[in-house]
């Protein structure tokens, strides 16, 4: 890939100074009484100079040599790295399909290996969203009955912001995740330790999730349930909503009784409970905290 930025880098290059060079032909001529020619200037700039660009683009696209994520996948047998990113309105569902043992299925934050070629599958459940993290790569849409690929890498551990890059409704600015990358060797102790996040069964607001959100929340990373994010990492994530900060029970209490108002728009039903089962939702939840 680096290939290829120097080339984009170089075009780019040439771009500005010809642009400014065209200019400041223009002015000269102007002062000096003669017109710049429409013509020529909607044939240079409209045609050829397009024309040029593009060619050598996909020149230097076609000739940096092989995709790095093909490469590793073929040197590998057990190929890139994949998760599968599911746009919601409004928020990000994360899935490893090929975590062991089974499907993982998160919310808001993913993690991926770093320096390792990773592929995400993009999709969306309901309206055209779009997949990006500045500082990783491009963006790409999830368009729904559809998987688009994007190849991507982080080249040190770290916590990347990212965002929905298509309008897709009411809340589309605050339909934003992190993606953590940790050591390539660390990766599976991560997703084993997802797989291992889960509520403390045993207490009393065990059942009261189940009366009050199990029909569209899983407090099991190993299970998908129902409309709404897999909850069984929350008390892990370092917000909620994508608009609210998160790091004590009292940010879970103002998320769960204020939401509609911190987040117009959201399809997230009223938690319906009274203040004591929702004293003991918060306790069971938060019993997943490290």
């Amino acid at each position: 890939m680096a290939g290829l930025w120097w080339v984009m880098f170089g075009v780019g290059t040439v771009i500005l100074f010809g642009i400014m060079a065209t200019a400041l032909y223009a002015l000269r001529r102007e002062r000096r009484g003669g017109a710049v020619s429409e013509v020529a200037m909607l044939a240079g700039g409209g045609i050829v100079f397009p024309a040029v660009t593009l060619l050598v683009l996909m020149v230097g696209s076609m000739v940096q040599g092989p995709d790095p994520v093909t490469a590793d996948a073929t040197a590998n047998a057990s190929g890139p790295f994949r998760i599968r990113a599911q746009g919601h309105q409004f928020w990000w569902e994360f899935i490893y399909p090929d975590a062991p043992g089974g499907p993982l299925y998160g919310a808001a934050e993913a993690v991926i290996p770093a320096a390792v070629p990773v592929v995400v599958e993009i999709v969306s459940e309901d309206v055209i969203h779009s997949f990006w993290v500045p500082r990783l790569g491009g963006k790409l849409d999830a368009i729904p009955g559809r998987v688009n690929l994007l190849r991507l890498s982080a080249d040190r551990p770290g916590r990347y912001a990212g965002q929905c890059a298509e309008f897709c409704g009411t809340q589309h600015l605050a339909m934003r995740f992190v993606v953590e990358a940790v050591a390539a060797e660390d990766i599976d102790a991560r997703l084993a330790r997802l797989a291992a996040t889960m509520p403390d069964a045993t207490l009393p607001g065990a059942e009261d999730f189940a009366i009050h959100c199990g029909g569209c929340h899983s407090a099991d990373p190993r299970t998908r349930r129902g409309s709404g994010p897999n909850l069984a990492a929350v008390a892990t994530r370092s917000s909620l909503g994508g608009v609210l900060s998160y790091g004590l029970a009292d940010d879970l209490r103002h998320w769960l009784t204020t939401h509609r108002t911190l987040k117009p728009g959201s399809t997230k039903p009223e938690v319906v409970a009274d203040e004591a089962a929702l004293d003991r939702i918060i306790a069971y939840l938060e019993s997943a905290r490290p």
